[in-house]
């Protein structure tokens, strides 16, 4: 017997700017599937250019990092990446039952 499931796939884009059109400057994978097991550091390249490339590709936006202006006088201050988008695909896979 054959049964079918469905898996999900994350990817995590952090572009330049707010705008999905933007250059990717970092990013990361999560693969529901097992099929892969992606971990920091383990590609130079980014997946995609932008967020609107990985659309193009099938990915589904989820969610947005919302936009907090920064207090007065930590306008320049470094501590994360602010404009983080999260992006999923579902997979359907056969999976065999004895």
């Amino acid at each position: 017997m054959t049964t079918e499931t469905v898996r999900q796939q994350v990817l995590v884009l952090y572009l330049a700017t707010s705008a999905l059109d933007s250059q990717v400057i970092g990013w990361a994978n999560y693969d529901g599937t097992g099929h892969t097991s992606p971990t920091t550091g383990d590609g130079d390249e980014p997946p995609y250019a932008s967020g609107v490339a990985a659309l193009r590709d099938g990915w589904r936006l989820f969610q947005a990092a919302q936009l907090i202006p920064p207090y007065p006088g930590h306008e320049y201050d470094v501590s994360f990446l602010k404009h983080e988008f999260f992006f999923e695909r579902l997979v359907t896979e056969k999976a065999a039952h004895a």
